[in-house]
């Protein structure tokens, strides 16, 4: 599922993109789809990363790359690239996991070019908090989410680091009953024929993209958004 929405960016032929905290690839295989751009996916995890190049590899073969892409493995904390390297750079569900919050969120802004976006996504407030109130397994597992931000929380840590937010909205309301459901019968259990059933209902959603579930997913966004997502732009002398 795609958190961002990368027509509001603006992606220029040229541009260099990071994708932070990539995962198995959804953000940087999005990214990989424009004219001439360097699409680099990194992640803490070698298996993610293994997954993001096998699926940045299907992606090109079936000619749906339109420039250069690659993967590396690398902490948010320590960043292996120069200042001001990227023209965008994208950190999508990431922050609520990492200890050294405020060391993450200057390497990420260290490696943007000025006047350039930065996209950061976290989960939502209250749909989390329910979460959390429901399982003491969602949130204790390893890796699992340590904080959850609110928005103006999230916002003066940002903007201390030197970004400013210009836009901001929500995602994947249809994802959030799904979790709570997780959370209320078992986040590990894998015989919930309700959450199974739920689940299904989402892979079709996203496999065949109905009118239908889009328009819902809009309509609710603003009032159950699993996701907040921030577009934000650097200072000149950040």
């Amino acid at each position: 599922m795609i958190t961002v929405d990368f027509q509001r960016l603006c992606i220029k032929p040229g541009y260099k993109i990071l994708d932070i905290g990539c995962g198995s690839g959804r953000h940087v295989c999005e990214a990989s789809r424009f004219n001439q751009v360097v699409s680099i996916g990194a992640d803490i995890d070698l298996k993610e990363v293994a997954q993001a190049r096998q699926r940045l590899t299907w992606h090109q073969e079936m000619g749906e790359c339109r420039g250069v892409w690659g993967t590396c493995v690398t902490d948010i904390t320590h960043l292996p690239f120069q200042a001001d390297a990227f023209d965008l750079v994208i950190c999508s569900e990431i922050l609520e996991h990492v200890h050294d919050q405020g060391i993450a969120v200057n390497e990420i802004i260290r490696v943007l070019k000025p006047n350039k976006n930065l996209v950061v996504s976290v989960p939502r407030y209250l749909p989390e908090r329910i979460c959390w109130a429901l399982s003491k397994e969602y949130h204790t597992t390893e890796s699992g989410h340590i904080r959850i931000y609110k928005k103006r929380a999230l916002l003066d840590i940002l903007e201390g680091a030197g970004v400013q937010r210009w836009k901001h909205h929500y995602a994947h309301s249809l994802h959030t009953p799904y979790w709570w459901l997780k959370c209320l019968l078992g986040v590990k259990r894998n015989d919930s024929i309700l959450a199974n059933l739920y689940h299904r209902f989402l892979v079709w959603d996203m496999m065949q993209k109905p009118w239908i579930t889009h328009f819902l997913e809009n309509l609710l966004n603003p009032i159950m958004g699993k996701s907040l997502v921030l577009y934000l732009r650097k200072g000149q002398h950040a």
